[in-house]
């Protein structure tokens, strides 16, 4: 007798059919709104958003509202809860294959790989996660940071966390404009706000664009910098692998 459609693992059900699996592979470099993947994955936009439906049902997936424009919305693969969910699957079909996640390493160069991550004002989420980057890389990775519209210092919380957190000082650190990049070799260019998505200027060189719809820790109180800086933390982890050394070559 064959086994009952309930035994197979969740994440198998979801990640099994074709059109889910492109959206998973899309949603995992970047978030994106509903019209972009209809544009990425050439599929009627009634189509896309059921299966986005059906991952969000099941956790995998995220949305939330543009801070650019209200009637658009962010989708974000959680990366973490699909690694635990992968981890289970391979449990379910026999215990040897439990996975016991490996810490990346970051890739050798002969020229380190460069990355800016942005956002409007470059006194929070974009410097978090320039310093949290560097944190986990030991400094293999060229990375810097920089805002649309530069605050005139650094968010008094996004310092105390980070210290606290990670023995990280930020003190001597100020924003930086985005002006000040210009000329600038980049990789990656990594943007944290939906706002400076849209603004962003083109760097020489075809950086590889990314986009990380995070919300503006400063304007939610204190309590929200935890959740902002674990959120980067989780991203930043996850990017590490795809940082690779045939892309930082000049």
């Amino acid at each position: 007798m064959a086994p009952s459609s309930e035994a197979t693992p969740a994440f198998v059900r979801l990640a099994a059919h074709p059109l889910r699996w492109r959206l998973l592979t899309e949603l995992a470099t970047s978030d994106y709104r509903v019209r972009e993947l209809v544009e990425l994955l050439g599929q009627p936009q009634n189509l896309i958003s059921y299966h986005l439906r059906l991952l969000r049902g099941g956790g995998l997936v995220t949305a939330r509202r543009s801070t650019f424009d209200a009637r658009d919305s962010y989708y974000h693969l959680d990366l973490e809860r699909c690694a635990h969910a992968l981890a289970a699957t391979g449990t379910a079909l026999h215990p040897a294959l439990r996975l016991d996640p490996t810490p990346p390493t970051p890739p050798a160069s002969t020229r380190p790989t460069a990355v800016l991550f942005t956002c409007t004002g470059n006194s929070a989420r974009s410097p978090i996660a320039e310093a949290l980057l560097r944190h986990h890389t030991s400094g293999h990775v060229k990375v810097t940071s920089a805002g649309s519209h530069p605050r005139q210092e650094l968010h008094p919380n996004a310092i105390r966390i980070l210290r606290d957190r990670y023995g990280i000082d930020l003190t001597n650190q100020r924003p930086r404009h985005l002006d000040a990049m210009t000329g600038r070799r980049f990789d990656y260019v990594i943007s944290l706000c939906d706002k400076v998505r849209e603004v962003c200027p083109d760097f020489g060189h075809h950086p590889r664009r990314i986009h990380w719809s995070i919300p503006d820790p400063a304007t939610a109180g204190a309590p929200a910098f935890a959740h902002t800086v674990t959120d980067i933390d989780t991203r930043i982890r996850h990017l590490l692998p795809v940082l690779t050394p045939q892309e930082a070559q000049p």
